[in-house]
């Protein structure tokens, strides 16, 4: 039971250490801006310095996640990175581009639907420098979350599970802690930020689980992309198509937000908000490309190094 035990203590030290290390990350921030206040005036670091406290407790989380990353995937028995999925990566080219297209033309579906049937609008005063800039910013951010959210969450996480578990309920359960880190909501500000308000707000930030209509269908979205992912890495043998079907979401969950906007009398609950995967129709269309996946030739398994 060595894996399990070392994901609970990582989980343990990722959440409670991320609380502990917000604050001191906001101070950090603060004092900066106040030490060169010329230099915090920076496109850059304004928008650091101006960042909600909850952005804060998610970048602690995310550095206390990746200086763990290492040791977790060591305590779940990776002796290399191939053992993560990470093989060679000549000759995945094609499942990488398989994956890329699947991720973006689902999403794409999502969003001409909710388009056309006017759950949301076009935001038309975007001039083509701001959206060739985000798409820009989109792309890169895909490339390098897909990574290392794969290595993460399917590489070590459920291949450290099925190393205890059979691989179905190792499936289940990597998906289901995948989609609890992706349900954060969204929160205001404490009135001062104490050592221990990063407990506070995180406490916060998973208020969601308190709105049934949030969790049907959102978290429900959330585990079943959890789980084409894994299933992709299961059947594939690698991380290849995974990190390309999750880079393909990811660069259209940046940039729905950016094209759309809300629209008058349309139900969010059906066709989703700017997060674009908490809506029915977002379910819909991930079970089918989930069905369409299930129905792909099983590769083998990749034995070669990196």
């Amino acid at each position: 039971m060595r894996p399990l035990r070392a994901l609970v203590i990582y989980i343990a030290v990722v959440f409670v250490g991320g609380a502990v290390l917000a604050p001191w990350l906001y101070w950090l921030a603060q004092s900066f801006a106040h030490t060169f206040p010329k230099l915090a005036t920076s496109p850059f670091f304004s928008n650091l310095v101006t960042s909600p406290f909850h952005r804060f407790v998610n970048r602690a989380l995310l550095i206390l996640a990746l200086a763990g990353l290492w040791p977790l995937l060591r305590g779940l028995g990776a002796a290399s990175w191939r053992e993560t999925g990470l093989v060679n990566p000549s000759g995945q080219w094609r499942k990488l581009a398989g994956g890329l297209l699947l991720g973006f033309v689902s999403l794409a579906l999502v969003a001409a639907i909710t388009l056309a049937a006017g759950g949301r609008a076009l935001n038309h005063p975007l001039s083509a420098l701001r959206v060739a800039e985000r798409m820009l910013s989109a792309a890169l951010t895909a490339a390098v979350v897909a990574g290392l959210e794969e290595i993460l969450f399917r590489g070590g996480i459920f291949g450290g599970l099925r190393r205890v578990f059979h691989w179905t309920f190792a499936l289940v359960l990597s998906s289901m802690i995948y989609a609890i880190v992706h349900f954060f909501a969204r929160t205001s500000d404490p009135a001062a930020v104490r050592w221990t308000s990063g407990f506070g707000q995180l406490a916060l930030m998973l208020g969601g689980f308190t709105d049934w209509q949030q969790i049907v269908p959102g978290f429900f979205n959330l585990t079943l992309a959890g789980f084409l992912l894994g299933l992709a890495y299961q059947r594939t043998g690698n991380l290849y198509f995974s990190i390309g079907l999750h880079a393909g979401w990811i660069f259209w969950l940046k940039m729905y937000g950016t094209l759309t906007t809300s629209a008058p009398g349309a139900n969010p609950w059906l066709w989703g908000t700017e997060k674009m995967t908490d809506g029915w129709l977002a379910l819909g269309v991930l079970a089918s490309a989930l069905a369409i996946f299930t129905r792909l030739p099983q590769a083998r398994k990749e034995t070669r190094l990196v």
